[in-house]
């Protein structure tokens, strides 16, 4: 496997990037030693190496010559203040009062080629899984990692029911995509030039590998040893850049535990669905008697497609659970077993809402909810695939002889590029935000129809139009706010993953249809709702969820298929500061890159 150096003259040589990275909580301890002084100090260099799947090889980003990237952990209250030098930077989920790494152009300008920057983050209250993950065009399809946060030193999980009980990890296992002739950037420089939709990935993949059913891919795929009478920690994360994902493991249950590194009330699933940027931790018995003792096991991501109206990748991609000892001694190499009864379809909605619909917070006297029962204000946000006529200069080639966009209250994002957004509002004092954005994003879409409707666009009175532009919307400090999330069906329905930087939410509602303002708050859940950062909404329906705007800064708001962010599909949520000191929003370092 070949790679370019570590030197800066090679760094120089890769395109210009500023790669955000998915950080929820903080930055591992590695040494058990470890103060709750100790500054830890990761070094991440962002290189081009050369991997073969699908029988070609090609060239690919990864952040240190790893693929996944990095794993990074550490203990809950270890540490306060983790620095990450180099060419990436550290995209804290939770990182209080910001201003932290974030989408180049919303809270900074793309780093420079050849040059760094080290991000401090200040932790919050995740525990759990999490990840990092380049936040520039299509880089995350090959340039990300995990997070494992360990409960503080003393405690232990809420889920080891029995003291005497030992919970072991695995390692984790990332869901990803893979395209085999294609690289990524030029997919979405083409989609951008054509205005047409990206095509589709060749296959799933688990940990950077499509799996044994693949051709040219049965040495790499990868083997989780595990051994029998034990109960072991599933990491679960999605890192794929178009698909939801159901998975499972043939022969065995699973025991969902958290959510987005926070707990939920456990229960047993046959498979999981894992939509874009979520994760999932699930308890593991190796018990394999109901199967038999066959030994060897499917771990299997298929792609949950919501809508099949549009092309597609139609895969599985498996890895092997096998047993290093059995009864008789050392296991026989026989093919594995296939989850072919608990595996759902790829287009079985009802699977994937039946167990989204399960989750809920823990609500322990350890780990208690705080929903806001009352809200300040609340956003009724469509979210809608558009289109917009290609320019006379520009010609393109997408449905109807126009370009794809996306909005959400049909106002199409638009990425500054003078200067960033988090940097035009700490000095707007200075004039320095006009023309930057406009803090004029609307609470509620600008008209009222039948959102769901499938007729909706064919009956002439709803058209495919957006309007783009750079509108931010503009929080008060403390304020409770609830954001409803509505599906569309003007270009076809779809579940859409929308994620929130800088806040853990509540999940208090959802359901199928159109939002009713006057009676579906009365059936929200306040007492136990799922605490998330990304919550796959349904298709043809919405999802309510609530948080308190309590951490001061610049927070990006976008649906996690990336090719709907790039389209428009996203927002910016500016906290103001409040009345204490640590309630204020930090100054952006002196040596923030310059656009």
């Amino acid at each position: 496997m070949g790679a370019v150096a570590d030197t800066p003259a090679a760094a120089v040589l890769l395109r210009l990037l500023q790669l955000a990275v998915f950080l929820a909580f903080g930055v591992a301890a590695v040494c058990p030693a470890a103060q709750a002084s100790t500054v830890h100090h990761y070094h991440f260099l962002v290189k081009r190496v050369s991997v073969t799947r699908l029988c070609r090889q090609k060239s690919i980003l990864t952040v240190n010559g790893q693929f996944p990237g990095p794993t990074i952990r550490w203990f809950v209250q270890i540490m306060s203040q983790p620095i990450v030098h180099g060419v990436v930077g550290v995209h804290a989920l939770m990182a209080r009062r910001g201003p932290a790494a974030e989408p180049e152009y919303i809270t900074q300008c793309p780093i420079q080629p050849g040059a760094s920057f080290a991000y401090r983050v200040i932790l919050s209250q995740e525990e759990g899984t999490l990840w990092w993950h380049a936040h520039t065009g299509f880089d995350r399809a090959t340039v990300h990692g995990v997070i494992v946060i360990h409960p503080s030193r003393g405690t232990t999980f809420p889920f080891q029911f029995h003291k005497n009980q030992r919970v072991e990890e695995l390692p984790p296992i990332i869901l990803g995509e893979w395209w085999r002739d294609d690289d990524v950037t030029d997919l979405l420089e083409e989609t951008k030039r054509t205005g047409r939709d990206v095509k589709p990935s060749d296959a799933n993949t688990i940990n950077g590998e499509p799996g044994d059913l693949f051709p040219c891919s049965s040495r790499g795929t990868s083997v989780v040893a595990v051994e029998r009478g034990k109960t072991y920690l599933l990491r679960l994360i999605n890192a794929g850049l178009t698909n939801h994902m159901f998975f499972a493991v043939a022969g065995h249950r699973l025991m969902v535990v958290a959510t987005d590194a926070r707990y939920t009330k456990p229960f047993a699933a046959d498979h999981v669905m894992v939509a874009p940027g979520q994760t999932v931790d699930a308890l593991l018995d190796a018990d394999d008697r109901s199967a038999r003792g066959q030994c060897r096991y499917y771990m299997a991501a298929r792609t949950f497609v919501s809508d099949t109206t549009v092309p597609f990748n139609n895969s599985t991609a498996t890895a092997v659970l096998e047993y290093t000892r059995t009864r008789r001694g050392t296991p026989r190499r026989r093919p594995p077993v296939f989850p072919t009864a608990t595996l759902p379809a790829m287009n079985d909605i009802g699977a994937a809402e039946a167990y989204t619909a399960r989750l809920r917070s823990l609500a322990s006297e350890e780990h208690p909810v705080d929903v806001p029962a009352r809200v300040d204000e609340r956003l009724v946000v469509t979210m809608t695939v558009n289109l917009l006529p290609c320019a006379a200069n520009a010609p393109c080639s997408g449905p109807g002889g126009a370009r794809l966009a996306a909005s959400l209250n049909n106002a199409s994002f638009v990425n500054p590029s003078a200067v960033d957004v988090l940097r035009a509002y700490y000095f707007r004092r200075s004039g320095s935000a006009r023309g930057v954005y406009e803090a004029d994003f609307p609470d509620h879409p600008p008209s009222v129809f039948n959102f769901t409707d499938p007729g909706v666009r064919s009956s002439g009175l709803v058209g495919a139009a957006t309007e783009r532009g750079t509108r931010v919307k503009v929080l008060e400090h403390g304020a409770a706010i609830e954001v409803v999330f509505q599906d569309t069906a003007v270009l076809g329905t779809v579940s859409h993953p929308m994620h929130l930087h800088g806040f853990s939410f509540y999940v208090v509602g959802r359901g199928l249809g159109n939002f009713d303002e006057r009676r579906d708050p009365a059936r929200y859940n306040l007492a136990d709702p799922p605490l998330q950062n990304t919550v796959a909404v349904p298709k043809g329906g919405w999802t309510a969820i609530r948080f308190r705007a309590d951490n001061p800064a610049v927070w990006f708001v976008h649906c996690h298929f990336d090719r709907h962010m790039v389209w428009g599909m996203d927002t910016v949520f500016i906290v103001k500061d409040g009345k204490t000191p640590d309630a204020k929003m930090m100054r952006p370092p002196w040596n923030m890159p310059q656009c």
